[in-house]
């Protein structure tokens, strides 16, 4: 059977491990496992959030609101923007999805780092557009100006903060590069971490009712499936002007996020406090990485998400990943990225001490 043609360069994209692999392939107990490699928020959503989807669970035969009005009106009042601005998606990285497919073709061309999210270049190629990289790994804007200018692009992807790294660009820095972009090439801010790098500092904060009014030719994403803890809900948005926001609605299937996902979504957003809790804690922990790499004399990405990169110098990451996943710890290992090194989620208290035993027993069993 034949298929397009434009599949033949599209990489699958690898999501990280399940638990469930683990306890099949390596017969770990499950409750010893500790998975830190998919970026989730490991305390979980507020109380009230699990009630909520308890009550709801007995009306799942029941289509969700395909408006989804009350979700998108809470968005509006948190973001001080319109609910025609607001559009979602099952995950941030479907309205990826839907901005790709509004803006590319064959002859188009899309814009990003060398390293961020794989799924801008899965779904660029999915529609033959040819990719655009920077040479620098993470962000560098000057990099980003050069290509623009010389080659042009219809869609520009910014990270921020950057997945897989971690690094983030100011917003002023943002704000400037979007002052040089021709107003038919859509720039994408993705700010699927943005709720842990403003806590880490302000400068970071980008402020979606800013950059609509002054620039309408961008989205601004954001997702639940990170700080508010929610990826196994499925649950993202996009704000930008009325006008892509209709257009991206063409392409937005009935119902693509559940009654479940709905609710969950509409209650996480009373419970801010809860989240802010989780990013304070996340912070206190990932100092601990830190100190743990320098006392290890590993390089390591400051990094302003809920996860953290550490280069592996002198050991194969690639083994010491394979290693830990034996032991019941999942991380992602960066090899597939070029990197030497593994990123890893960063869990609680207990989690991370258990991490760190591993890591010692495994680095010294691999030393070179």
């Amino acid at each position: 059977m034949t298929y397009n043609s434009v599949l033949d360069n599209v990489q699958t994209y690898e999501a990280g491990k399940p638990i469930e692999l683990v306890v099949r392939e390596y017969g770990v107990d499950p409750k010893k496992i500790i998975k830190l490699a998919s970026n989730e928020n490991p305390y979980g959503v507020a109380p009230e959030v699990v009630d909520i989807l308890q009550r709801k669970a007995c009306n799942a035969y029941v289509y969700p609101d395909d408006s989804m009005y009350e979700l998108k009106d809470s968005l509006a009042k948190k973001f001080q923007v319109d609910s025609s601005n607001v559009v979602i998606g099952a995950g941030s990285d479907q309205v990826i999805e839907f901005c790709v497919h509004a803006k590319c073709n064959t002859n188009s061309k899309v814009l990003m780092a060398k390293t961020t999210f794989a799924m801008y270049e899965i779904y660029a190629k999915q529609t033959g557009a040819t990719i655009l990289k920077t040479p620098s790994d993470e962000h560098n804007l000057d990099e980003f100006r050069e290509i623009y200018k010389s080659q042009g692009a219809d869609i520009i992807f910014l990270c921020l903060p950057n997945n897989p790294l971690g690094e983030c660009l100011d917003a002023n820095e943002v704000y400037k590069f979007l002052d040089e972009v021709d107003p038919n090439t859509l720039v994408v801010l993705d700010g699927a971490y943005q709720e842990y790098a403003k806590y880490k500092d302000g400068k970071k904060e980008i402020i979606p009712s800013d950059v609509i009014a002054k620039y309408p030719n961008t989205i601004y994403l954001g997702t639940f499936s990170k700080a508010y803890a929610l990826g196994g809900m499925r649950v993202g948005y996009g704000i930008a002007n009325e006008d892509i926001i209709q257009t991206l609605h063409k392409l937005r299937p009935p119902f693509n996020i559940t009654t479940l996902s709905l609710a969950a979504g509409i209650e996480a957003l009373k419970h801010e406090d809860f989240v802010s809790k989780c990013i304070e804690k996340n912070f206190e922990q990932m100092s601990s990485y830190e100190a743990y790499a320098k006392k290890k004399g590993f390089r390591y990405i400051p990094s302003y998400t809920n996860f953290i990169t550490i280069y592996l110098d002198g050991y194969s990451s690639k083994q010491i990943a394979q290693k830990l996943l034996q032991r019941g710890v999942i991380v992602r290992d960066m090899t597939g990225y070029g990197f030497n090194a593994i990123r890893i989620t960063i869990g609680t208290n207990d989690q991370n001490e258990k991490v760190f035993e591993h890591l010692d027993i495994v680095l010294d069993e691999s030393k070179k």
